[in-house]
């Protein structure tokens, strides 16, 4: 299992650290739980990645959009998504391929993209 660490130093960029905390499979679907950190200087009123989910063997098993909603600076939030027709065991890989929609105030074009820093504690590997 791979891990990551918690803290963040304060030296660091402006982050927006995404966690894949669990991933549980349920009646044949693979619910994926997130902890999400906006370590940007500003709340996000919206922030949706355009998500790639791969299998065990690398083929993209799908093409999907994640929205993860209003985050506010420095709280930590939880956001979950359902997966359906596919176990958690049967995913390997989760890419963050660029964010579809990420709105706050004075946020800029590019933003999202360049404060993400995902981050894993399963056995998922997840990249932006």
């Amino acid at each position: 299992m791979a891990e990551t660490p918690d803290v963040i130093p304060a030296s660091a960029e402006p982050y927006l650290k995404v966690e894949l905390n669990a991933a549980d499979t349920t009646d044949a679907n693979c619910k994926l739980t997130f902890l999400i950190t906006n370590g940007l200087a500003t709340p996000l009123d919206k922030a949706v990645y355009e998500t790639v989910l791969f299998d065990r063997e690398g083929t993209v098993d799908r093409l999907t959009l994640f929205d993860f909603g209003a985050l506010p600076v420095g709280r930590p939030r939880v956001r979950q998504f359902v997966v359906p027709q596919t176990t958690c065991e049967n995913l390997g890989r989760i890419l963050f391929n660029g964010a579809q929609s990420c709105a706050g105030e004075g946020i800029e074009a590019g933003t999202c993209e360049r404060a993400l820093a995902p981050a894993t504690r399963t056995d998922i590997e997840v990249l932006g």
